[in-house]
C-alpha cells in the first residue's frame, strides 16, 4: 500500500485531475490511497465568503460561491461518466446548500467563529475528492469515495485541531483496508478531521500532507508520496534564487527542520507519524510525473555537500525581556516560559545573556496578552516584520569555518539573533524583513555555487516550477 497526496494545483481544473488519473493509474499495482486538497484556491475562496458573510455583505458572498460551485459543476461535466453526472450533480449541490446555511449563520451572528471557519473550509476538500473519485471510475478504475472525518479523531480546538492518534489510527486502518478491498481505489480528505461529536474540524492550513502522513502511518504504507508543483526539494525557493537546484535525497530530521523553518513544500508536521514507522516519503511533481522527485529517508547517503537547502519564513515577531533580576537568579527562564505556555504560544528561536532574553514569534495572536504578562518579569520590546532564515545540512556542526562563511557573505547585512549549536543540522539567524531576500541569495551563492551531483539536480534539468 501507498498513500498519494495531491495538491491544489494537482487538482485545480480538468486538466490537472486528468494528469493525477494518470499518475495513480501507473501505480495502481501498489494499492494507493489517494488524499486530496481542495480544487486551487477554493479554501482561500470559501474561507472569503466567510469574511463578506460576516462583515454584513451576505449578497457578495453568495455570489462569490456561485463562482466557486460554477467551477465544480463545470470540472465533473467535463470528467464523469454521463450517467453519474446528475447524481454528482445533486451530491456537490448538497454540500454547497450546506455552505449557504453557514454563511447564513455567519451573517447573523456577524462573525466567523473558529467552528463556524471550520465548517466552511472542510467543503472544498469534501467536494474535490468527490469529483476525483468520478474521474477514476470515468477512467475504468474502482474510485471509492471516502469520507475521512468519522476516522480521523481529533479534539475540539478548531482551525488547528490535534489528532487523537490512539482513536484515529485503529479507525484509519480499518476503514481504509475495507476500501481496498476488492480493488477498490479509495479517494479522500486531508486536511479535515472530527470531533467525538461528530463535528467537523481542520488540522491546520497546509495540513492535507499532514493528514497523508498520518493515513500512512496508521496503515503502514510502503511509501507516502506528496504530489505538488515542484520536482522536489529545492535548495531555496527558486523565486529568490533561480539557480536554486533540486536535493535528490534528504533525511527527514533535515526535511523537518527545513519545513519547521518555512520551507513551502512541506507542511511542518508533515514527517512526524512517517518518521515513527521509519516510512520513506517522495515529494513529486505532477506536471513532471517522470522527474525522480526528491526522496525523504531516515538517513541520507553521505553528501560532500555542507549544506542542503536553506529555508526562511518571513513575518517574525521579536520579543525582548530585559530583567536584572536575571542575574545569577534560578527559576527565571522557567516564569517566562510559563507565560508562553498560558497563552499556548510556541517559540520558533531563544536567545540570551546575563540579564536578557530575546525570543522569536511567527503565532502573535495572543501576542498583547502575552506582552503585558511579561511585564512584571522585566522591560519588554518587540520587534516586527523580521525574517528568520535557516541553513540546514547534516555537515554543518562538525565542520569547521562554517559560521565564518555564512557571515562573511552576508557581512552587509544587520543579522540580530544568530542560534548554532543548538541543532547539529541548522543554523539559524534573524535579519530585518525588507533584508531577506538579498540574504537569501546570498548565502546560497556561498553554499551552492558548485554543486555535488550526487547529491543535487542542477535546475537546468530540476525545470523546477516556482
Amino acid at each position: 500500500m501507498i498513500v498519494m497526496k495531491f495538491g491544489g494545483t494537482s487538482v485545480e481544473d480538468a486538466v490537472a485531475i486528468r494528469r493525477l488519473v494518470s499518475i495513480v493509474r501507473r501505480q495502481s499495482h501498489r494499492q494507493p490511497v489517494v488524499v486530496v486538497s481542495a480544487m486551487g484556491k477554493t479554501t482561500n475562496g470559501l474561507l472569503e465568503c466567510g469574511r463578506m458573510a460576516a462583515a454584513g455583505d451576505i449578497q457578495s458572498a453568495q455570489n462569490r460561491l456561485d463562482e466557486i460551485a460554477a467551477h465544480h459543476f463545470k470540472t465533473v461535466d467535463q470528467l464523469a461518466r454521463p450517467e453519474e453526472i446528475e447524481s454528482l450533480r445533486e451530491a456537490l449541490g448538497k454540500r454547497f446548500i450546506a455552505i449557504r446555511a453557514t454563511l447564513e449563520e455567519i451573517d447573523k451572528n456577524g462573525q466567523v467563529t473558529p467552528r463556524l471557519s471550520d465548517a466552511i473550509s472542510a467543503n472544498g476538500e469534501l467536494l474535490s475528492s468527490l469529483v476525483v473519485a468520478a474521474a477514476f471510475r470515468a477512467d475504468g478504475m474502482n474510485g471509492v469515495w471516502v469520507d475521512v472525518r468519522p476516522m480521523m479523531r481529533t479534539n475540539d480546538d478548531f482551525t488547528r485541531a490535534a489528532v487523537q492518534f490512539d482513536i484515529a489510527n485503529p479507525k484509519l486502518k480499518e476503514g481504509f483496508t475495507a476500501a481496498l478491498a476488492g480493488g477498490g481505489a479509495p479517494v479522500t480528505q486531508g486536511f479535515i478531521g472530527s470531533t467525538s461529536d461528530g463535528v467537523t474540524t481542520t488540522i491546520g492550513r497546509g495540513g492535507s500532507d499532514y493528514s497523508a502522513s498520518i493515513i500512512g502511518a496508521a496503515i503502514d504504507a510502503e511509501e507516502i508520496q506528496i504530489w505538488t508543483d515542484v520536482d522536489g526539494i529545492m535548495t531555496t525557493d527558486p523565486r529568490i534564487a533561480p539557480d536554486a537546484a533540486k536535493v535528490k535525497t534528504i533525511s527527514f530530521a533535515e526535511a523537518s527542520e527545513l519545513a519547521y523553518f518555512g520551507a513551502k513544500v512541506l507542511h511542518p508536521s508533515t514527517l512526524l507519524p512517517a518518521m515513527a514507522k521509519d516510512i520513506p516519503a517522495r515529494v513529486c511533481n505532477s506536471r513532471r510525473p517522470e522527474a525522480d522527485g526528491t526522496a525523504i529517508v531516515r538517513h541520507a547517503p553521505p553528501s560532500r555537500a555542507l549544506g542542503k537547502a536553506i529555508a526562511f519564513k518571513r513575518g517574525i515577531t521579536v520579543i525582548n525581556v530585559a530583567s536584572a533580576r536575571m542575574l545569577m537568579a534560578h527559576g527565571f527562564l522557567s516564569r517566562l516560559f510559563a507565560v508562553f505556555d498560558k497563552h499556548e504560544t510556541s517559540i520558533d528561536m531563544l536567545a540570551t545573556s546575563e540579564v536578557s532574553v530575546s525570543m522569536t514569534l511567527d503565532d502573535t495572536r495572543h501576542l498583547d496578552a502575552i506582552v503585558a504578562d511579561l511585564q512584571s518579569l522585566g522591560e519588554v520590546s518587540v520587534e516586527r516584520d523580521q525574517a528568520l532564515i535557516c541553513l540546514v545540512g547534516e555537515n554543518l556542526k562538525f565542520t569547521p569555518g562554517v559560521a565564518a562563511r555564512i557571515f562573511s557573505s552576508i557581512e552587509q547585512i544587520n543579522v540580530s539573533m544568530i542560534s548554532h549549536g543548538a541543532s547539529a543540522i541548522n543554523v539559524s539567524f534573524i535579519v530585518d524583513g525588507a533584508a531577506v531576500e538579498n540574504a537569501v541569495r546570498a548565502l546560497h551563492r556561498e553554499f551552492f555555487s558548485e554543486l555535488d551531483e550526487e547529491t543535487f539536480e542542477a535546475p537546468a534539468l530540476a525545470q523546477a516550477v516556482g
